[in-house]
């Protein structure tokens, strides 16, 4: 744990605290709310399961020492709450390395290319910016706090993402694109997720350039000394408030307030309670009495996305005097998407690349030595055999995680959003509920989980008045 935030341990069974807020999860989201409430003048208890903060947020340390996030890391324009969050931080940005040419890999064709489109089989072009073009068409429709009404919900929702595409695109390149961009934004497959809750994503970060450019989109900043900074910084706020090592079991709920109980026996009253932790998590906290059948239906329906997450260090960032930006893609490799990630001082080199959806499957169930050595496989064909010896691999499994089981965030399967949409935000009693995946833009990123913290704060501070 880093020396930038002490908070206290989960060590007493015969402890009782009584608060106004308790706060389940200590993420971004989690954090946001209880710094809020703190603000607002309410006593909070914050509860984490983990023996750190930051949820999906992680930092790891490269040979020298640097740090390199393993979690979620980029920040983009339009990212409103979270770029203001790092600015009240006293954190600082800087742009994700960009400059040369990307590569672009579409079965048998490869293209080294600058600015946003790869020169690729124009008719292939043509019917990738028709389909974006009706994807981006259909997200404007698809109002951002209840998508649920829109005018084509119901024919949205009754079908899966990849359904859709098959309608829309005409060209098998177009197609490919298109599951290479649905695993890189939600770690899933086209398969896996309603037409709606794609839909209502790409028009919450305000249309799909938004989502994939770097210059401009969702991976246009990192935060000086990783983004966990954010987390630490706000628990170092919050102090003793935050608890860790408090993995939460139980939820006794009644309208006058509520009951929690953490593994080790821990016991907190509050008038209020922010659960704040991804869908699937909160659906393994026993309720009693249980939740309304919307609320456990709906969780019951958001499952996570499934990612492995690598970074792969070097002397130096060779492919940047190979003109490269280090930016590469394909719709073939495992490695479907890369990026320089080298840190803010330039050394040493690191390339950050993913094995997401069907590829994270796959690659799970290899041991380590054969995953690493699929990894710079694909490295070395993107980048030539410089690319062959590293001096550090650091991976991370967020479907391994006890208290994550997937990134980068829960998504809808068909007919969730239509059917048990409202109980995604609806507060239940006294119980409120926070994470990026009930954001109503960027949900799925920071953004969204800041977004949530005010918003549940905003909620639960008048009832306390």
């Amino acid at each position: 744990m880093s020396s930038e935030c002490e908070v206290a341990m989960d060590k007493s069974v015969d402890l009782v605290d009584v608060v106004d807020v308790v706060v389940v999860g200590a993420g971004v989201a989690g954090l946001v709310a209880a710094r809020d409430l703190v603000q607002g003048g309410a006593e909070v208890l914050v509860l984490e399961a983990r023996d750190r903060v930051g949820g999906r947020l992680l930092n790891d340390e490269l040979p020298d020492g640097a740090p390199i996030e393993v979690g979620g890391q980029w920040v983009g324009p339009g990212q409103d709450h979270v770029m203001a969050l790092i600015k009240e931080l006293g954190l600082r940005t800087y742009p994700t390395y960009a400059d040369g040419e990307h590569i672009a890999e579409m079965g048998s064709y490869r293209s080294r290319y600058t600015g946003r489109i790869p020169r690729l089989n124009p008719l292939v072009l043509a019917d990738i910016g028709q389909v974006q073009y009706r994807l981006d068409r259909l997200a404007r429709h698809v109002a951002a706090t209840d998508p649920w009404r829109a005018p084509r919900a119901m024919e949205l929702d009754t079908q899966t993402f990849g359904t859709w595409l098959r309608k829309t695109a005409h060209t098998a390149g177009g197609r490919a694109f298109f599951r290479l961009v649905t695993e890189g934004v939600f770690s899933a497959e086209p398969e896996d997720m309603s037409a709606l809750w794609a839909a209502f994503y790409v028009g919450g970060a305000g249309g799909l350039d938004a989502l994939i450019n770097t210059v401009g989109g969702a991976q246009q900043d990192r935060v000086v000394g990783g983004t966990q900074r954010i987390a630490l910084r706000l628990a170092e706020e919050l102090g003793d408030r935050v608890v860790l090592d408090a993995p939460v079991t139980d939820i006794d709920w009644q309208s006058s307030g509520v009951r929690i109980v953490t593994r080790s026996g821990r016991i907190v009253h509050a008038r209020r309670a922010v659960v704040a932790v991804p869908p699937p998590l909160a659906a393994r906290i026993r309720f009693t009495p249980g939740l309304p059948g919307d609320r456990d239906q709906l969780v019951q329906r958001m499952p996570m996305g499934r990612v492995i997450k690598v970074n792969v260090a070097y002397d130096e960032p060779f492919w940047r005097r190979a003109g490269l930006s280090g930016q590469a893609n394909s719709t073939d490799r495992a490695l479907g998407t890369v990026f320089d990630n080298t840190p803010f001082d330039g050394s040493p080199g690191v390339l950050v690349g993913f094995l997401e959806g069907r590829h994270a499957d796959t690659g799970a169930r290899m041991d380590f030595d054969e995953r690493r050595a699929h990894v710079l496989k694909d490295l070395v064909g993107y980048f030539g055999p410089r690319a062959r010896n590293p001096v550090a691999y650091l991976e991370r499994d967020w479907a391994e995680e006890e208290y994550s089981r997937g990134c980068y965030g829960a998504f809808a399967v068909p007919g969730t959003l239509t059917r048990f949409g409202p109980a995604l935000r609806k507060p239940v009693g006294p119980l409120h509920w926070a994470g990026t995946e009930t954001a109503t833009k960027w949900a799925g990123y920071m953004d969204g989980a800041a977004e949530s913290g005010h918003r549940v704060a905003g909620e639960i501070l008048p009832e306390l008045s």
